[in-house]
């Protein structure tokens, strides 16, 4: 009778921690969306505010008299041609998405399903790229752009980044679970090396691509110190430049520098909204057998 009755109460005992755990990780995880969001939201509310209301004490955080005259500000200075730079930024960020989606796809098959000599050892190579920060080959990257004449280019901006080793990594660990006999079919119904890709690999790639172009566009975006060094024009400067500029020009003037700050990342923000479940499931399937 003893072992009836404890084989009976166990399953009660684990039902009633169940409702115990899931609070608790609710309670984690809206903590860490109030970290994350509090800051966001503190300088969307600043840039809301008259400048009189901002520096006062103590503070409030939302607005008791809401203004849009920071953003109006902004609009009508003629030393920010928004539309530049925001051109700037997206040409540079999707240049880099397109390139790094094709060379980082195309490595990733190759890496995956061809044999040759000394494939593990250059994919070693590769991988020792993660560990290398990039402020080490910051002035070997400077000295061919001089070379090729790209200083001061938004082109220059892209090509050192053309060849992604996390890209590479990521679309390997995927395309490593294609099955061999799909690809060996679309070999015998006479279809190339590259129209096997372009055919076979690639429509399967949704989730891989969408995931690695979403990181690509927010590093891009959010690039600071190579376009520090690159550009030395004005009217190529990049919205992160723009950002730190702007900030300078204004530093007495919080409600200017918040409304800067979200007029930089609404677009990124905009983006990640509308994809986040790409991310979510390209994550989640990479590296699955």
């Amino acid at each position: 009778m003893s072992t009836v009755q404890l084989t009976t109460r166990a399953p009660h005992h684990r039902r009633s921690s169940r409702p115990l755990a899931r609070i608790l990780t609710y309670a984690i995880l809206l903590l860490g969306l109030a970290v994350t969001l509090v800051p966001f939201i503190w300088i969307l509310m600043t840039s809301l505010k008259p400048a009189s209301e901002i520096v006062r004490i103590p503070p409030t955080f939302f607005p008791e008299q809401w203004t849009f005259n920071s953003y109006q500000t902004i609009f009508a200075d003629p030393k920010v041609p928004l539309a530049r730079f925001y051109l700037n930024s997206t040409f540079v960020a999707v240049a880099r998405v397109a390139i790094t989606l094709f060379t980082s796809s195309l490595a990733g098959y190759i890496f995956a399903k061809y044999t040759f000599r000394g494939k593990n050892l250059l994919f070693g190579f590769i991988l020792i790229q993660l560990m290398i920060p990039f402020q080490v080959v910051m002035i070997p990257a400077y000295l061919i752009l001089v070379q090729l004449r790209l200083i001061d280019s938004l082109w220059g901006l892209v090509i050192p980044s053309m060849v992604d080793a996390f890209g590479i990594f990521l679309m390997r660990q995927f395309i490593s679970t294609f099955p061999n006999d799909l690809i060996d079919a679309a070999r015998i119904d006479g279809a190339s090396e590259f129209g096997v890709y372009r055919r076979v690999v690639m429509p399967n790639l949704g989730a891989p691509l969408a995931t690695l172009g979403i990181f690509t566009f927010m590093a891009t975006w959010n690039d600071y110190l190579w376009p520090l060094i690159v550009i030395t024009t004005h009217e190529k400067r990049t919205l992160p430049l723009l950002l730190t500029w702007y900030t300078s020009q204004h530093s007495q003037r919080y409600d200017l520098t918040m409304a800067a700050s979200i007029l930089v990342l609404l677009p990124i923000l905009v983006v990640y909204i509308f994809f986040q479940r790409w991310i979510v499931r390209g994550v989640a399937l990479t590296g699955m057998k």
